[in-house]
C-alpha cells in the first residue's frame, strides 16, 4: 500500500510492519534529520517489548510508535511513486530495517529470507523497467548508503561480525558506527536461547506490530505535527527544524548538500551540546537574555525581529539580524572555527606559555555558567588572537567579580552582553587603528564590578560550600603559576575542596592545642585554610594532625595543585601560618583584579 495525501489534507492511520515495508512504500531520511543514534537500551527494549506482546497477547495488535511523514509525488524512470520523508520515527524505522536484514541472514526459512529481502530493497528488472532501489534511502549520506549496501542489502552482510565490530569501534560517521553496533546487538539478542525464537517473533512482528503514521504533503504542517506526538524515539530538536528551514533557503543544490553534510558532522561532533553551541550564536546576534526556546528565538528575534515604536506604541518589523540560508550556515561555520580554537587546549603559541589554555580550563571546569563564552568568541571573530589573553583575563575578572560579588543572574548576563556590544562597536569604528580600538576596549568600564562585595566574600567571609569555591581555588593556582605558566593544567576527574585545619578536630589533638575555639570558628572555612585535592574526601584522615595528614592523606593527591603543594611544604599549620597564607592569597587576588 502507498500512503496517499490529497492536496493540503493530513492523512493518519495505523499500519502494520508488513505494510510499512511493502512493495509501494519508499522512505527517505532527509538531510535535516539527526544521525542514527539508537544503542543497546533502545534496541533491546524494542525486541523485548515485541517478544512480550507476541507471547502474552499473540492475537492482539501491539502499538510500537508513530511516524510523521512528509509525502511527495516523485517519478523514477517513468514510474510515479510517493516518497515519504521521515520527520519523526526514523530511529525506530531504521532499527526495524536493520532487524529484518539480520533475520534474513540467520533464519533457515527460504520464504522468510525472501520476505526480508523484499523489505530491504526492490530487486531490479530491466525488462519491466523496474529499477533496483533501497526501501529506505539516506539523503546526502553517501557513506551510510555504502554501509547499507555492504552490510544490510547484501545477503550475509550482517554476519560479518569482525568487520562490523571494527566499524562500531572506529568509524567517525555517527550513523555508521551506531548501525554497525545495532547489527551486533540484534545478532546477540537472537543468539541468546532465553529470548524468543524467530518462528514466533517474526510472524507477530510483521502481522500484529503496528505504527501510526501522520502524513502531510506540506512540509510546514508535517513539522508542526511531530511536536504534538508523544513518541518513545529520539525527538527532533529545535536545531533540526532550524536546519530544515535554512536548507530550503540555500542558493544552490550543491551548497545545500554541502551545508547539510557540514551540519550533520557538527551535530555528530557536539552531540547534545549542539543546541548549546547554537545558543551562543543567538546570544552573539541578539545580545539579550533568551526568553524562548532556540527555534522561536531565531525566528522572532533574528530572522523577523521587531522593535517597539514609542510614537505608535506598537512593535514594528525591523531589519533581520541574519538571513536564512547561506548567510546562516556561513556564520555558524565561522564561529565553529573560533569555538574549536578556544577549546582546543593547543594555544601555547599565544603567549609562548599555557596561560590561555589554563584559564579556559578553569572557567570550563568550574564556572557553573557559560555566559562568558559568546563574548570571547566575538572578540576572536573581530580581533583574532591579538591580545586575546589580555581580553580573556579582563573577561574572567568581570565574570567572576560579578559572580562572587553576588550580582543577580540577569545582571551578569546583561554584563556579558554589554561586552559583546562594546567589542562590536569598536570593531566597526573605522576611525581607529586596531591598537587604538583594543586600548579603548581594555580600559572601558564594561569590565568594572563591585570590588567591595567581591573582596568581602573572599577576605572576610567563609567560602567553603559556596558555589565559587572550587573556581577560586583553581584561580589561586593559576596566579601562583604566573608569570611563566610553563605547565599545562588539565581538567580533573576528581577535584575536592579540603580543609587543612579540620572542621571537627578530635579533642586533645594538635589542632585543639594550636587553635582556640574562636579561631577555629572564624578561620576554618576561609580561603586561607582551603586547598584542592584530586581524590574523594576522607573524613577520618582529614582529621589527622598536620604532619600525619601530609604523609597519609595529601601526598598523592596534590601533585597538580600549586597552592596545595606550597602549603604541604610547611612544617606546621598554626593560626600564624593560616593568617599569613590567607593574606598572601588575598594580596595576589587584589593585584590580579587591580583592586
Amino acid at each position: 500500500m502507498a500512503i496517499e495525501v490529497t492536496g493540503k489534507q493530513i492523512a493518519s492511520d495505523k499500519i502494520t510492519i508488513k505494510d510499512v515495508f511493502g512493495e509501494d512504500m519508499w522512505f527517505t531520511i532527509p538531510d535535516y534529520q539527526r544521525p542514527y543514534v539508537w544503542g543497546e537500551d533502545q534496541i533491546s527494549t524494542l525486541l523485548d517489548d515485541v517478544s512480550h506482546a507476541a507471547v502474552n497477547t499473540p492475537d492482539s495488535q501491539y502499538f510500537l510508535g508513530s511516524l510523521v511523514l512528509h509525502c511527495e509525488s516523485k517519478t523514477l524512470k517513468g514510474t510515479s511513486y510517493t516518497e515519504n520523508s521521515v520527520l519523526d520515527g526514523q530511529q525506530r524505522l531504521t532499527t526495524l530495517y536493520i532487524l529484518q536484514a539480520v533475520l534474513r541472514d540467520i533464519t533457515t526459512s527460504e520464504t522468510r529470507k525472501a520476505t526480508c529481502a523484499k523489505a530491504i530493497f526492490q530487486e531490479g528488472n530491466p525488462d519491466d523497467g523496474i529499477p533496483e532501489r533501497l526501501r529506505i534511502e539516506f539523503a546526502i549520506r553517501e557513506e551510510v548508503e555504502k554501509f547499507i549496501n555492504q552490510f544490510v542489502k547484501e545477503k550475509g552482510g550482517t554476519l560479518k561480525t569482525e568487520e562490523l565490530q571494527h566499524i562500531a569501534n572506529t568509524s567517525k560517521e555517527v550513523s555508521i558506527r551506531n548501525m554497525a553496533n545495532a547489527i551486533l546487538i540484534i545478532n546477540r539478542w537472537f543468539s541468546d536461547e532465553d529470548n524468543l525464537d524467530i518462528d514466533t517473533f517474526f510472524p507477530y512482528l510483521r502481522q500484529y506490530v503496528i505504527l501510526v503514521y501522520v502524513a502531510s504533503s506540506e512540509l510546514e504542517d508535517a513539522f508542526r505535527l511531530f511536536t504534538v506526538l508523544n513518541d518513545r524515539g529520539i525527538k527532533l530538536r529545535n536545531s533540526d527544524i532550524l536546519k530544515a528551514q535554512n536548507l530550503k533557503e540555500v542558493s544552490t543544490q550543491e551548497k545545500q548538500t554541502k551545508y547539510a553534510k557540514f551540519w550533520e558532522e557538527l551535530e555528530g561532533e557536539l552531540g547534545e551540546d549542539f543546541d548549546l553551541f547554537l545558543s551562543y550564536i543567538r546570544t552573539i546576534l541578539v545580545k539579550e537574555k533568551a526568553r524562548n526556546n532556540l527555534l522561536k528565538e531565531f525566528e522572532d528575534n533574528i530572522y523577523h525581529p521587531k522593535k517597539f515604536n514609542h510614537s505608535t506604541k506598537k512593535y514594528e518589523k525591523s531589519q533581520p539580524l541574519l538571513k536564512k540560508g547561506d548567510e546562516t550556515f556561513e556564520l555558524i561555520k565561522a564561529y565553529k572555527v573560533h569555538y574549536d580554537a578556544v577549546f582546543s587546549g593547543s594555544n601555547h603559541h599565544i603567549n609562548n606559555n599555557w596561560a590561555f589554555d589554563n584559564l579556559i580550563s578553569i572557567l570550563n571546569d568550574t564556572a557553573l555558567s557559560d555566559i562568558w563564552i559568546p563574548p570571547l568568541l566575538v572578540y576572536r571573530h573581530n580581533f583574532g588572537e591579538e591580545k586575546i589573553f589580555e581580553f580573556l583575563k579582563l573577561l574572567d575578572n568581570k565574570f567572576s567579580g560579578d559572580w562572587i560579588g553576588r550580582a543577580t543572574p540577569t545582571t551578569r548576563i546583561e554584563a556579558m552582553n554589554n561586552i559583546i556590544k562594546k567589542v562590536e562597536e569598536l570593531a566597526n569604528d573605522n576611525k581607529k587603528s586596531k591598537e587604538e580600538k583594543l586600548e579603548v576596549l581594555f580600559n572601558d568600564n564594561v569590565f568594572n564590578f563591585n570590588t567591595s562585595f567581591f573582596l568581602s566574600d573572599l577576605d572576610e567571609n567563609s567560602i567553603y560550600g559556596r558555589r565559587f569555591a572550587r573556581y577560586k581555588l583553581r584561580k589561586v593556582d593559576f596566579l601562583l603559576d604566573a608569570p611563566l605558566y610553563s605547565e599545562k593544567r588539565s581538567s580533573y576527574n576528581e577535584m575536592t575542596v579540603e580543609h587543612i585545619l579540620p572542621q571537627n578536630p578530635e579533642e586533645g589533638s594538635q589542632w585543639t592545642r594550636d587553635f582556640t575555639q574562636s579561631e577555629r570558628e572564624e578561620w576554618t572555612h576561609k580561603l586561607g585554610n582551603l586547598v584542592l585535592i584530586s581524590r574523594r574526601k576522607n573524613a577520618g584522615q582529614g582529621r589527622l594532625d598536620f604532619e600525619d595528614k601530609k604523609k597519609k592523606y595529601f601526598t598523592s593527591s596534590i601533585e597538580t595543585f600549586p597552592n596545595s603543594i606550597r602549603i604541604m611544604q610547611k612544617p606546621q599549620w598554626t593560626i600564624k601560618e593560616l593568617e599569613k597564607n590567607h593574606n598572601d592569597l588575598i594580596a595576589k587576588i587584589k593585584s590580579h583584579y587591580n583592586i
